[in-house]
Order: C-alpha cells, then sequence, then structure tokens
C-alpha cells in the first residue's frame, strides 16, 4: 500500500468505560483536506467553553472528534460519552441526572447521573435526536442553569460541564416535523462542525486501513500484509456506506482469509460481497478524484493540458458541437470557450480562419 507522504496526524484513544453505556473509539485519521479543515476548526473552537455540535453519519468518528474536542480543550475534569439511543425512556432522566434513595421501584440508593460525573469535564451526548421531548425540556434547563435535580430530590447540585453532542439526523428538520425542540436546538448549536462520510474523504481511506491492517495483525499475530494494487482500487473506489466502521470489519475480515502476504480484492468483503475490480462507484466528482490520484503517481508531461482538452472535448460532444450549451455547461462564457475549442483544435479549419 502506496505511504501517505505528508505524514498525516493520527489521533487514537482507547475505550475506559466499563458502562453498556460508553461508546467505544478506536482511530481517527486526518490525511484528506476534509478532515484537515474539520481538525482546524476543532482547534480553534476546543479552548471555548461553548457546546459544540458534530454532524455526520454513522460511523464517521463523530465520538473521536468530541475526545478531541476534549483533549485539547484544557478542562481537567474526565471525558464521558454517552449513547442516547441506549437510554430506555423511563429511566433516561435518573440516567443524565442521577437519582436519590427510593425515587422510584429499584433505586435502593443514590446515584449521581452523568452531568454530575462529568463535573469538570465533557460529556459528550451522542445520538441527541434520539432523546424524548419531555427529556428535552429538563436538558436545556440544565445547560442555562449549570444545574442538575436529581430524580426524587429537591435540592439543585452545580455542575461545570462542557456538553459535545452529535447527531445523525438533521435536527433543524426534526424542530420543523416538532421531534426536537427549537430552543434547545439553538443552545446546542453554537459551535457546529460537520463531519464528512467516508466517501467523502478518500484521503482518510489507505492511512486508516493501514492502521487497522497493524492492529489486527498484531492481535492476530500476524506479519502485516501489503494490499495489492487491485485492492487499493477497490478500497478507494467503495462508497462506504458503513463509513470507518465497516472499513475496519473488511480490513480484520481480509487478514482472516488472505492467509498470504498480499491482500487482493476477492479477500474484501465489500457491501455484503466479494469485491471486485470493475469500475468504480460513487458520487461522479468524487470518482473522478479518486482516478486522478491515480493519475498522480505517473502524471505524464503534459497533465493539466490533457485533462483541460479531456474536458473541453466531452463537454462539447455532450451538447452535440453546440457553442452556446458548451459554454453554459462548463459555466464560461462563448468567448472563453472558443478559445479552448481553438486550442485543442476543435473548431472547424475554416470557422478557425474566420469564415
Amino acid at each position: 500500500m502506496p505511504q501517505n507522504e505528508s505524514n498525516p496526524p493520527l489521533l487514537t484513544f482507547s475505550d475506559t468505560e466499563n458502562s453498556p453505556l460508553s461508546i467505544r473509539a478506536k482511530a481517527l485519521v486526518f490525511a484528506d483536506p476534509q478532515s484537515r479543515r474539520v481538525l482546524e476548526d476543532v482547534e480553534r473552537v476546543a479552548p471555548s467553553e461553548a457546546p459544540v455540535l458534530i454532524h455526520g453519519e454513522t460511523g464517521t468518528g463523530k465520538e473521536l472528534v468530541a475526545r478531541h474536542v476534549h483533549r485539547i480543550s484544557g478542562r481537567r475534569g474526565p471525558f464521558l460519552a454517552v449513547n442516547c439511543g441506549a437510554i430506555t425512556e423511563n429511566l433516561a432522566e435518573a440516567e443524565l441526572f442521577g437519582h436519590e434513595a427510593g425515587a422510584y421501584t429499584g433505586a435502593v440508593g443514590s446515584r449521581a447521573g452523568w452531568f454530575e460525573s462529568a463535573h469538570g469535564g465533557t460529556l459528550f451526548l451522542d445520538e441527541i435526536g434520539d432523546l424524548p421531548l419531555a427529556l428535552q425540556v429538563k436538558l436545556l434547563r440544565v445547560l442555562q442553569e449549570h444545574e442538575v435535580v436529581r430524580v426524587g430530590a429537591r435540592k439543585a447540585t452545580a455542575i461545570d460541564v462542557r456538553l459535545v453532542a452529535a447527531t445523525n439526523v438533521d435536527l433543524a428538520q426534526a424542530v420543523s416535523a416538532g421531534h426536537f425542540r427549537q430552543d434547545l436546538y439553538y443552545r446546542l448549536n453554537v459551535v457546529s462542525l460537520t463531519l464528512p462520510p467516508l466517501r467523502a474523504r478518500r484521503g482518510d481511506i489507505l492511512p486508516l486501513a493501514e492502521y487497522f491492517l497493524g492492529v489486527y495483525a498484531q492481535r492476530l499475530g500476524l506479519t502485516v500484509p501489503q494490499v495489492g494494487e487491485a485492492a487499493v482500487h477497490a478500497l478507494l473506489h467503495y462508497p462506504w456506506p458503513g463509513n470507518i466502521r465497516e472499513l475496519e470489519n473488511v480490513i480484520h475480515f481480509a487478514l482472516l482469509v488472505s492467509s498470504g502476504k498480499t491482500i487482493e480484492p476477492r479477500h474484501l468483503k465489500l457491501n455484503g460481497g466479494i469485491a471486485t475490480s470493475g469500475a468504480p462507484s460513487g458520487p461522479p466528482l468524487e470518482v473522478i478524484a479518486g482516478e486522478l490520484r491515480r493519475l498522480f503517481s505517473a502524471p505524464g508531461e503534459h497533465l493539466f493540458d490533457d485533462l483541460e482538452d479531456l474536458i473541453v472535448r466531452e463537454a462539447y460532444r455532450h451538447a452535440r458541437h453546440n457553442q452556446v450549451r458548451s459554454a453554459e455547461l462548463l459555466g464560461v462564457t462563448r468567448n472563453v470557450l472558443r478559445t479552448l475549442l481553438k486550442r485543442h483544435g476543435l473548431l472547424p479549419e475554416l470557422e478557425s480562419a474566420g469564415k
């Protein structure tokens, strides 16, 4: 597998929480330009006390971004992560805000909730859109007053907690649909970070694959294999609907079945089946970006001119040699288009002569 010459920073975190509500974290790679921009935003906002809302699909590494926010924030307290979708609705309030002994059946003793436990640190609420509306009201009050009231208690407890929340749904649409409180949305959305899906930051794919290869090869007592060129092509052009989590599973499986020194496309279990090295798939600009990376490894002497010729020629053909439509398609003026057509020999000789 080709090495990344820019030596992207690799942030790894271990999961030390034993609660079933804690979220596992593996590795976050900042190699792709889009990821680097997210990292720059994180480093700018981390030292503040403002709530952070992270948007992104499942498996994109939202918790890892939240951990990095905490790590460089300067806060001395713990980082605690809670999956809101895993909290049962009837116990959600007690889980978040704590309870006193006898507050409900089974509450044999007092217990601090997640907010109290995160005092002085950062609390990460993943999939916050899953919180029931009744609990959203109480969460809003906690954020406004900086204090919690345990279930069954009358006295409030002051807290100092930085809240980072994440969602894989559009909360603005959830507000419009009446599923999420508008006032809470505005309170959470002070700082907004968007973590692109893996298919939109393909520069992260190979560094992540290298990381997971190293981790699982060590666990299995294997020598780290090479990834063949065809397998690299398959990894780069697969759309990764499961994002980083799916990539990790694919690499783990490939190590188990490869039984050799090289991973080939047949070892990659992609989209429920074994990958082939056929035509690339995905959004057109992302496919083009992947092919450009391949070209950059052997660019030739006139890469820019060749690419410009290809774009102009294909646009002119698509528009059935109509100059006005070609110019509109490319977003340039007709004069600019005519200059390009002449440069690449696409105008008839008589028209080029001024006829």
